[in-house]
Formats: structure tokens, sequence, C-alpha cells
């Protein structure tokens, strides 16, 4: 039998095993106490296979997947100890965990991985979305921007998709596999996921050199602090999981079942309007979609809520008649005061600042930095935005569009005039034209964003 099950199947029972008695509390007992107890017991069982197991849960399918050998290394214990004496710390990563870890588990298991690195969201953000590293590195799998962008995670004004729960684990499954590919061992491969691979191969290189080992506890000492922890940090992590018992924990139990799916949605909607549809708190809903950077979520047109709660989703989207879209972007100057704009928006500073938390502010709350703002859409001067009105929204960020020079127009062009939510596509499919023929009558970008009361002319 692998070493590996052994171990596997002894946790499982110290999991399971009832409290037992000291020997001093049992030389304490009365005859008669001990005489009742011994009564109470069930029969002892002949088969190992004929004792009662939990439930199952996502816990144990875990325990099955691990296949990594333990390590042999004093920074384990000080992990496990450091973990165990802080059971409100992993009531917190398994409550936020329990959201994302069946995904993740399932598209472990797709890949044939070690089940290991379905824990590993729990040393690098304890599977905190919105988790920020003084590296810059974001989400559950702690990318930083260049490492993102090399694995295909869209950074702009309206998004992040390090954030992203289901492209960030598609991401991070990606370059583990790579780096394990790259050095034939799980240990090393975590160690270059946390260090970069340049790190691990310098190690490498160096303990070669010297006739030294260069498995991870080898080359172990040439690594930073940091690193070096890294992987007992997780071994550590595995270890309680893997026996919660044997460590005093209660594990609260994980459905072994998915808990959000996707759903069709308009490609622009507001954050808190979604969130009212699936009836959700905006904190609720944000733990699914993190990587929406503003008030309005825009995007690809497919959002994330509960299972439980997708069709309601979809039926509430279908006969909601109230606008669906409240904010737009202004094109703002360095130096505007956020006072001018919140008053020529019928807005407060307040306000704008809690729908733009990036924004770079002075000492007399003036803008740092020119740049896009989310301001609300003016009710007066545009018609509701309905499901039917939405259209795709560019992700770069919004650009000034301004009117067009006035000039004497042909006979054959007539005036339009832009509502919220209007896209240069969706003008150009509903009066039968092209793009092309708009941009170029009115000067524009095909990129450009068209402000409400915007006057184009149309063939």
């Amino acid at each position: 039998m692998n070493p590996s099950w052994r171990v596997g199947t002894l946790a499982l029972l110290l999991a399971l095993a009832p409290a037992v008695a000291t020997a001093a509390e049992a030389a304490s007992a009365t005859a008669v106490g001990a005489a009742s107890a011994a009564a109470a017991l069930p029969p002892a069982f002949e088969d190992i296979d004929d004792v009662p197991m939990p439930d199952p849960d996502l816990w144990q399918r875990i325990r099955k997947g691990f296949v990594m050998d333990a390590l042999d290394s004093p920074l384990v214990t000080e992990h496990e100890a450091w973990y165990t004496s802080r059971p409100e710390y992993i009531k917190r990563f398994v409550d936020r965990g329990s959201l994302y870890l069946h995904y993740i588990v399932e598209q472990v298991e797709k890949r044939g991985m070690p089940m290991e690195v379905a824990l590993l969201p729990v040393i690098e953000s304890a599977f905190n979305p919105h988790a920020y590293s003084r590296a810059k590195a974001s989400g559950i799998w702690q990318f930083i921007p260049s490492t993102g962008k090399n694995y295909g995670l869209a950074q702009d004004w309206w998004k992040d998709n390090r954030r992203d729960i289901i492209s960030a684990t598609d991401a991070a499954l990606n370059y583990l596999e790579r780096l394990h590919k790259m050095f034939g061992d799980w240990e090393l491969a975590l160690a270059a996921y946390n260090a970069g691979e340049g790190t691990v191969s310098r190690a490498i290189a160096y303990n070669q050199k010297k006739g030294l080992p260069t498995d991870f506890l080898g080359i172990s000492p040439r690594l930073r602090p940091e690193t070096r922890n890294y992987v007992p940090k997780l071994i550590a992590v595995k270890n309680i999981v893997l026996s919660p018992a044997a460590y005093g924990i209660d594990l609260e139990s994980v459905p072994d079942e998915p808990y959000f799916t996707e759903v069709q949605a308009p490609k622009k909607i507001d954050v808190k309007v979604a969130a009212k549809l699936a009836g959700m708190s905006e904190g609720e809903f944000s733990a699914l979609n993190p990587s929406h950077n503003k008030a309005v979520a825009s995007g690809t047109g497919v959002l994330i809520v509960p299972v439980d709660k997708a069709d309601d989703f979809k039926a509430n989207l279908e006969k909601y008649d109230q606008p669906l879209v409240s904010w737009t972007t202004y094109q703002a100057h360095r130096g505007e005061a956020l006072d001018a704009i919140a008053k020529r928006h019928n807005t407060s500073a307040a306000q704008l600042k809690a729908a733009n938390s990036d924004l770079k502010l002075d000492k007399r709350a003036r803008l740092k930095v020119a740049g896009p703002v989310m301001v609300p859409i003016k009710r007066d001067s545009a018609a509701p935005i309905k499901v039917a009105q939405l259209a795709a929204v560019e992700s770069a960020p919004a650009t000034r569009v301004a009117a067009p020079v006035k000039e004497m127009r042909p006979a054959s062009v007539k005036l339009y005039t832009v509502r919220a939510g209007d896209t240069l596509y969706n003008i150009a499919q509903r009066y039968r034209t092209t793009v092309d023929t708009l941009t170029s009558l009115n000067k524009l970008t095909a990129k450009a964003v068209l402000h409400p009361g915007l006057r184009l002319q149309l063939p």
C-alpha cells in the first residue's frame, strides 16, 4: 500500500474517533459508572469497512486527492501551531472558501493535479478575492500585474480579472502545470509560483555546482524567507484538513456540490441592481463577482450568482422595468475640483468618492491626473436604460466626444440625439447602417463613448 494512503486512512480514523478518557479520568471513574458506560457502547466492529462514516462532504473529497509526501521540516510544525492557535482565522477562510472551493476542486480534478493545489488560496489570500499585497498581487490566487497579463487576465479601468474566480483559477492552474513540467516536482513548482521560476532555477543551479541536493528542502537556504515558509505552510494546512480532530479543530462541513453558476446578463448593469435582481446583498454579489472595479458591472454579459438564485435572477431581469444603469463616465481634466464635477452632475463629492475609489486627489480635492470619472446619469435628459437598449461597452477608458462641427448637411442626412446606453453599434443596427458610416459622418473613432444628449448625423 502506498504510504500516503496509509497516512490518509489513519488521519480519517483519527478525525472520526470519539474523545477517549485519559488514564487519570478512567482511574477516577466509579465501578458503577464504568459498567454503565460499557453497556452504552456499541458492539465492536469486526471489519474496518463496517465502521459508519459521516455524510460525505467536500473535505472528504479533498482528502482523497492528497498525493504530496510529508515534509520533514520544523517549519511545518510551526505553521501547524500558528493555524491551530487561531480557530477563528480558520473559520473565516472556510466561510469564504466555501463559495469557491467546489469549483476549484472540480478544476483540479479535471487536470489530474494534486488536491493540495486546491488549498493554495488559503495561504495566498485566505480566500479573500479582494486581497491586495504590497507587491500589487491581487485576487485569491494573488497574481501580480505582469504574470496576470501573461496568463490572459485583463486589467483595465472597468475590471481586474485577477480577481475573477473562474478566469483566475484557470490561469493559476495553467501556470502551476507549466511550472511542474519545468521542474518535474510539485514542491519546486509551488516554490516557483511564489518566488518565480528564475529564482528557483538559480537556486537549483547553485546547488548543482556545489554538489548539494536540489529538492525543495535542499535549495531552501537559497530562497527568501517567504518562499522558504511557503511550501511548509501549505503542508501544515493540508495536515490540519486531513485530520482536524487531531489538532483540536472543528472544521465546518462544506457541501460537495456547486455553490455558484453563470447567468446571462446585460453587458452593462449597476452592481446594486444586479444584486437586487438576484436577491443578494451587494457584499454577497461582490464576493462572487469581485473583478468589477466600478459601480457598474461592465463586461461580457455573464455574471455569477448562487445556484439557488439563478432562476430568480433570470425571472426578475425579464420583468424589471426600471433603469438598469444609473452611472456613466465623464472625462475629467487634471486640476478639476471634485465638488465642481459633483455639482455639474447633480450629486455630491462624497458619492463620487464612493463610486470612484481609485480617484487621486490633492489636498484641495482636485484631480491629480486627467481621466474618466463615474458620474450619475442625468435622467431628465435620457430615457431609462432597459434590457433591450443595452449594448457592449468598450473595455478601454472613456474618451471625451466632441460635438460634430456645424456644417452644411446634405438633405439625405438627419440628426439623432444619443440616449443613455447607446453605442455606435446599436445605433447603426437600429438605422440599418454601419459603424464606419457613423464615424465618418460624425468625425468619431469606433471606440468613442457616446454621452446622452449628443446629436449624431445619420444617413
